[in-house]
C-alpha cells in the first residue's frame, strides 16, 4: 500500500483532470459581541445523554456522601461526581483510564484545598496554581470541556470546608467517592454499548461529509470542508484508540477500520469536487453519505448502492464526482459486510493509540505553543483575582477566582467578553433562583434532588449557549456553597452577584491585558507549518523516486491534516484578539488558499499512482514553496515567477498562485495601515508640542 493507504481494495489509477475554475472564497469567520452571541443558540442538538448522566452521578454521589459523612462534607463528593462529563467521547477501555486519572487530580485538588484553607492569602494562590496547572494539563493531553473548571471548583469549595490539617485524608476519601461514582456512571452505558463512542465518531464523520457534499457550490464551503476534516481526524483518534488487544484482531474492529479509511477517502474526494465545481450536486450523493451514518453500527440498514446510478450515468470512471460516487458505492459495500478479513490491503493504522506523554507534556511547553500562554494566563489571573477578592474584604473570594476561570476557557478576547456578559447575566437570573429554593428550608432529601436537577440542566443546555447554562449553574452552586457553609440567604445572593461581576471583569482583564496576541503572533508561523508539510507531502508524490511506503504515507497524511486542522483553530482564536484582529483578517485569504493547498495534496497522496513529475519541475516546486515561506516570515510580498507546470495537478498552481495573490494583498493592506497608525502617531506628537509651545507662551 502506497498512496492508497485510505482504500481498502485496490482501485485504478485516477488523476486530476484539468480545471480553471476556482471555488469562491467563503466569508471570513467574524467574532462580534452582540445579541445573538450573548443569547442566540449554537447549532447542534441538546446534551441529553450528558444532562442525565450528570444529575444521576450527582444524585447518587452526594446522597451516600451525606448519609456516610454528613450534608457539609458530601458537597466535596457531589462535586468529585463531575468525572462523569470528563472523556465523553472516547472508547470506554481508554476512559476508564482516563476518568480514573480525573478523579486522581480531583483528590488531589482537594487536598491542596483543604491544606491551603487555613490561612485564605495561601488558599487564594493555590486555586490560581491548580488553575494554571490544570490548564496546562487539560490542553496537553487533550482533554476536552469541561477541562480545568471543575478542579478549581472542588479545590475552592475545599477551602470552605477546611478545618485543619487532620481533615485532609477525609476529604480526599470524600471526594475519591464521588469521583468513583462518576467513573461507575459513565462506565455504565459500555455494558449496553460497549462500542457505541467509536461507532459514533466513525458515524458523524459520516454526517460532517453529507454536509460537505451539500455545501459544494455555495458560499459556505471551506468552514464546512474544515468541520469535516476535524470530523475525520477526530474519528481516526477514537478508533485509533479504540484497537485494544484481543478487539484489534477481531472481524468487527477490522470492519470499522474499513469504514475510517473509506470515510476519509471520501473526504479527499469530495474535496477534489469541491474545489473544481462551483455549482452544486445532486442531493442524492449526500443522502446516501447520511444513510452510511446510521450503517455504522447497524450494517442490516446500509443504503443501496444502486441509487448512486443515476449519478454515475454519463461520467467517466477517472472523472472527479465519478471517483467520488464510486467510493459511496464502495463504502456501502464495505459497511453491509459483517465480517471483513483482520488484515489486508488499507486495514492497518500506522500509528500508536497515542502519543508519549512526556512527548506531549514537553510539546506543550515549546516556544511556539499556546497551550504555554493560555495556562499562564489562567493561573495568574485567577491567583490574582482571589487575592484582590480578599484585598476588598470579601470572604468568599473563591467565587470570584472559579468565575475567572469560567470566563477565561472562553479564549480569545471578543469570546471572552461574551462569556463574562453571560456568566454576569445568567447570575443574575440564577440568583433569584436560587435564592428562591434556599428560603423554602428544603429537607435533605429535596436539596440533593434539586440541586442534581440543576446540574443536569446545565450540562443540557451548555453546548448551546452558556447564558442559559449560567442560570441553572447559579442555583446549584448556590446551594452547595449553603450547605458546605450554611449563611443567610440574602447574604449569599448578594455576595454570589458581586464575586460574579467582579470575576467576569477579572477574566476580562486578564485575557485583555495577558498575552492577548498570541494567537496573531503565532498564525503566520502557522501557514508557515501548513506550507512546509504541503510541500514535504507533494514531493513526496510527484518524486518517481520516492514511493513512500505504508507507515510513511499514514504520517504524511496524519501530519498534514493535524496541520491544516491546527491553522483554522489558530486563525478563528486570533480574529477574537484585541487589538490585533485588524492585521488578522487581511489573511483570510492566504489561510483559505493554505489550507486548499494542504487539502489538495492529501487527495494527491489518496491516489493509488499519481502522475508522477520531473526533477527539474519538483526543483522550482520548492524553490516556490521556499519564496512563499520567506514572505510570510519576513512578511513581504512574495516574488514567486512562473509556477511549474503540474498537468496532473491544475489546481495546486491554482491555489498557489492565489495564495501569492493574496499575501500581496495582505501586505499591501498592512503597510496602509501601519502609515496610517505613523501619522496619527504624528500628528499626535504634533499636538502635543503646539500644546507645550502654547503652554510656553
Amino acid at each position: 500500500m502506497s498512496g492508497g493507504s485510505e482504500d481498502p481494495t485496490p482501485s485504478e489509477p485516477i488523476w486530476n483532470p484539468p480545471t480553471r475554475v476556482r471555488a469562491k472564497v467563503a466569508e471570513r469567520p467574524r467574532q462580534r459581541v452582540d445579541l445573538k452571541a450573548l443569547f442566540g443558540l449554537a447549532s447542534g442538538g441538546w446534551a441529553w445523554s450528558t444532562g442525565v448522566q450528570a444529575a444521576v452521578a450527582m444524585a447518587t454521589a452526594f446522597a451516600l456522601a451525606a448519609a456516610l459523612f454528613g450534608p457539609r462534607e458530601a458537597t466535596l463528593a457531589a462535586l468529585g461526581s463531575m468525572t462523569v462529563l470528563y472523556e465523553k467521547d472516547t472508547p470506554y477501555k481508554y476512559r476508564s483510564v482516563a476518568l480514573g486519572l480525573v478523579g486522581l487530580g480531583f483528590v488531589t485538588c482537594v487536598a491542596i484545598g483543604s491544606l491551603t484553607g487555613v490561612s485564605l492569602w495561601l488558599a487564594a494562590v493555590s486555586i490560581g496554581a491548580v488553575a494554571g496547572v490544570a490548564t496546562w494539563l487539560c490542553q496537553a493531553l487533550r482533554v476536552d470541556r469541561p477541562g480545568p473548571l471543575f478542579f478549581v471548583l472542588v479545590c475552592a469549595i475545599s477551602t470552605i470546608a477546611a478545618s485543619g490539617v487532620q481533615e485532609v485524608p477525609q476529604h480526599a476519601l470524600i471526594a475519591a467517592l464521588g469521583a468513583g461514582v462518576g467513573w461507575l456512571v459513565s462506565m455504565a452505558e459500555g455494558l449496553l454499548r460497549s462500542r457505541h463512542p467509536e461507532h459514533r465518531a466513525v458515524a458523524d464523520a459520516f454526517r460532517k461529509l453529507a454536509e460537505l457534499l451539500r455545501a459544494i457550490g455555495t458560499p459556505r464551503l471551506d468552514h464546512v470542508q474544515h468541520e469535516a476534516s476535524v470530523a475525520v481526524a477526530r474519528a481516526w483518534r477514537i478508533v485509533l484508540l479504540s484497537q485494544t488487544r484481543g478487539y484489534r484482531d477481531s472481524p468487527a474492529a477490522a470492519r470499522l477500520r474499513a469504514l475510517l479509511r473509506w470515510v476519509s477517502d471520501i473526504h479527499l474526494a469530495a474535496t477534489d469536487v469541491s474545489l473544481s465545481r462551483t455549482d452544486r450536486l445532486p442531493s442524492v450523493a449526500a443522502d446516501f453519505a447520511e444513510s452510511l451514518a446510521a450503517a455504522v453500527a447497524k450494517p442490516d440498514q446500509t443504503p443501496d448502492e444502486a441509487g448512486l446510478d443515476e449519478l454515475r450515468k454519463g461520467l467517466r470512471p477517472r472523472s472527479l464526482e465519478g471517483r467520488l460516487y464510486s467510493r459511496l458505492a464502495r463504502a456501502a459495500q464495505a459497511a453491509r459486510r459483517t465480517e471483513h478479513e483482520v488484515e489486508g490491503h488499507g486495514l492497518e493504522l500506522h500509528d500508536a493509540p497515542y502519543p508519549p506523554l512526556l512527548q506531549s507534556l514537553r510539546s506543550s511547553l515549546a516556544a511556539g505553543s499556546l497551550i504555554r500562554p493560555t495556562a499562564l494566563r489562567m493561573g495568574i489571573t485567577v491567583a490574582l483575582a482571589g487575592v484582590a477578592g480578599l484585598a476588598l474584604g470579601i470572604d468568599r473570594f473563591y467565587w470570584i477566582s472559579i468565575t475567572a476561570t469560567s470566563v477565561l476557557q472562553a479564549g480569545n478576547v471578543v469570546l471572552t467578553v461574551n462569556r463574562s456578559l453571560q456568566r454576569a447575566l445568567g447570575t443574575l437570573a440564577g440568583v433569584v433562583i436560587g435564592a428562591a429554593v434556599l428560603s423554602t428550608q428544603l429537607p435533605l432529601a429535596a436539596t440533593v434532588v434539586i440541586a442534581a436537577s440543576f446540574m443536569g440542566l446545565t450540562q443540557l443546555v451548555v453546548p448551546r449557549n452558556f447564558f442559559y447554562a449560567s442560570i441553572f449553574m447559579t442555583p446549584m452552586a448556590l446551594i452547595l456553597a449553603h450547605t458546605a457553609a450554611p449563611n443567610p440567604v440574602e447574604q449569599l445572593a448578594e455576595a454570589r452577584i458581586v464575586d460574579t461581576v467582579l470575576g467576569s471583569l477579572a477574566g476580562m482583564a486578564g485575557a485583555v491585558l495577558l498575552w492577548r496576541r498570541a494567537s496573531a503572533a503565532r498564525l503566520p508561523q502557522t501557514i508557515v507549518d501548513v506550507l512546509d508539510t504541503t510541500r514535504t507531502t507533494l514531493l513526496s508524490v510527484l518524486d518517481p523516486e520516492d514511493e513512500p511506503g505504508p507507515q510513511r504515507t499514514y504520517r504524511l497524511r496524519r501530519d498534514l491534516r493535524s496541520a491544516l486542522v491546527s491553522l483554522r483553530g489558530v486563525y478563528d482564536s486570533a480574529i477574537g484578539d484585541v487589538p490585533r484582529a485588524t492585521t488578522t483578517r487581511p489573511l483570510w485569504p492566504v489561510v483559505v488558499a493554505a489550507q486548499r493547498s494542504g487539502y489538495l495534496a492529501l487527495s494527491a497522496l489518496a491516489l493509488e499512482k499519481p502522475p508522477p513529475a520531473t526533477q527539474i519541475t519538483l526543483q522550482r516546486l520548492d524553490l516556490a514553496f521556499d519564496e512563499l515561506i520567506s514572505a510570510l516570515r519576513e512578511r513581504r510580498t512574495p516574488r514567486l515567477g512562473a509556477l511549474p507546470r503540474l498537468v496532473g495537478y491544475p489546481r495546486i498552481n491554482m491555489e498557489l498562485r492565489a495564495l501569492s495573490s493574496s499575501m500581496r494583498t495582505a501586505v499591501a493592506q498592512d503597510e496602509r495601515a501601519a502609515e496610517r497608525e505613523q501619522q496619527r502617531r504624528a500628528q499626535r506628537e504634533h499636538r502635543r508640542a503646539q500644546e507645550e509651545l502654547d503652554a510656553d507662551l
